[in-house]
């Protein structure tokens, strides 16, 4: 079995995949095993030196900061503070995404400003590595005190709390721990605040629909070629000459990807009878191109979030300074997440207008593509299908990172609302993979009035592998399987 060393190298979209795909192992690196222990020494010596109020070390949390806490009382506050906010509602957070939040919450401490002990940390990895994984609910966070509500029930099973999902099946965590013969952690003065604090809700949200959007990217250029080859589009649009006058990278990208898509093509090389494309074919490289460029964005940002320390207070032993500040602000994730859902939503927008074109009856093409319309029906109802999604793609585009509500009686005055734009985003991702594979069947099926001349040897090969999954439509059929099967045919790609 492989294994991935936590560094202070830190994490990156393709290594995060790697790691949960092949079922990789973690392990702590010496490095960062030492920084582990440097902070909590400095912590625990700290302690014992400095009788002066510290914020969420010996206070109250939130509002209550100026509420001091005795010595002998520290570590029951750690663990009242992970019980009382695990306040989670709602559905549960898909556990390839709980995952996640556990490798980042991992990385993030590993830096060892955030002064927890070394065996806390060992536990998350034992977690993590045995697929104990916490039952966490998506809504309760405001994305500012970090993701408060969603951290606890990710760290509620270290103190035997809780439920995770162990062997199959929903379990209490308390009964999971004794059959791995694991005791619960005592929360030592600061834990449970380094545990709480922190993006990493937002964060493997973010991380997952990111490697998602890249994927959707390339699968919108390669339909949307498709689709221009069903509707015997024209080729210009996507010549280079066009694009080195605004060479905007994501544009520029696209119109390459289109030519190579198509290179060998018989369809796109023969002569048209139109001299211009609606711009749902026209506009692929602008379009597509300006989602590419929004996707890259929202990636560099997520990239810098990830490798940072965002719990509070931080601890900078070096320096012998603890400082409360924002790292748990999530606004440069809540902005991000707004927009990158846009740029995603509208390659589904897209992707329906080039369906709609297609089953028009233009272009010598059948109405609705099938042979007798009007004793079949077709593809017109899959068209209703995924207007009917991108419609609510558009609802769910409403930027959750304009809204804030003050919390804990004022003290926490501006939020982000992250985590909303981060469950929202998950949404319009998987609606566009639906949106998509409507276009895909519809494309498909279109290509086939065209025969017999052929695409390019890379179309050609896709859609034969396409067609195993989903047959060409001679005559009205029962069509949900189908946009399922085309559906998987994609995620699996």
């Amino acid at each position: 079995m492989s294994q991935y060393k936590i560094s202070s190298a830190g994490l990156d979209f393709e290594t995060i995949e790697s790691i949960l795909q092949e079922d990789q192992k973690l392990v702590l690196s010496d490095e960062s095993k030492k920084s582990i222990q440097e902070g909590r020494n400095y912590l625990d010596q700290k302690l014992k030196k400095h009788k002066e109020p510290i914020y969420g070390i010996n206070t109250g949390f939130g509002s209550l900061y100026d509420k001091s806490v005795s010595e002998s009382d520290l570590s029951q506050l750690q663990k009242n503070l992970v019980m009382s906010h695990a306040c989670g509602a709602g559905e549960e957070v898909p556990l390839d995404i709980v995952k996640i939040m556990l490798l980042l919450k991992i990385q993030g401490l590993s830096y060892g400003n955030s002064g927890v002990q070394l065996q806390t940390v060992n536990r998350l990895i034992d977690m993590f590595n045995e697929n104990v994984i916490p039952i966490v609910y998506q809504q309760g966070s405001l994305g500012a005190s970090g993701d408060l509500a969603p951290l606890a029930h990710l760290c509620l099973p270290l103190i035997g709390e809780g439920e995770v999902f162990y062997q199959n099946k929903v379990q209490p965590a308390k009964a999971v721990l004794k059959k791995l013969n694991w005791k619960p952690i005592e929360l030592q003065s600061k834990e449970g605040l380094a545990l709480l604090n922190g993006t990493q809700f937002m964060s493997a949200y973010g991380v997952h629909a990111l490697n998602r959007s890249y994927q959707l990217a390339s699968l919108s250029d390669f339909i949307g070629a498709i689709s221009l080859e069903a509707f015997d589009g024209r080729s210009e649009p996507f010549d280079s000459l066009i694009h080195k006058i605004r060479p905007h990278q994501g544009q520029v990208d696209v119109a390459e990807n289109i030519r190579s898509i198509l290179k060998g093509s018989e369809l796109i090389k023969r002569k048209k009878a139109h001299v211009q494309d609606p711009y749902s074919f026209r506009c692929i490289p602008q379009v597509h191109g300006a989602s590419r460029d929004a996707i890259n964005y929202a990636a560099n940002v997520f990239l810098t979030e990830i490798n940072s320390v965002t719990d509070n207070p931080t601890l900078f032993p070096k320096e012998d300074k603890i400082i409360s500040a924002g790292n748990f602000h999530g606004q440069p994730l809540a902005l991000a997440m707004d927009f990158l859902a846009i740029a995603i939503s509208e390659l589904g927008n897209i992707s329906e207008r080039r369906t709609y074109q297609l089953i028009s009856g233009s272009r010598g093409l059948p109405p609705f593509l099938v042979s007798d319309p009007g004793l079949n029906s077709g593809f017109m109802i899959p068209q209703y299908t995924a207007a009917s999604i991108v419609s609510q793609n558009k609802q769910l585009c409403s930027p959750a990172s304009v809204d804030s509500i003050v919390s804990s009686n004022g003290q926490e005055d501006h939020v982000s609302m992250g985590a909303n734009a981060a469950t929202k985003l998950y949404k319009v991702v998987e609606n566009v993979f639906t949106i998509l594979a409507i276009e895909l069947m519809t494309a498909a099926q279109g290509l086939e009035f065209r025969r017999p001349l052929k695409s390019s040897s890379m179309v050609e090969e896709f859609i034969e592998a396409f067609r195993k999954e989903v047959p060409f439509m001679k005559k009205d059929k029962v069509l949900y399987t189908e946009i399922r099967n085309s559906r998987e045919f994609l995620l699996s790609f």
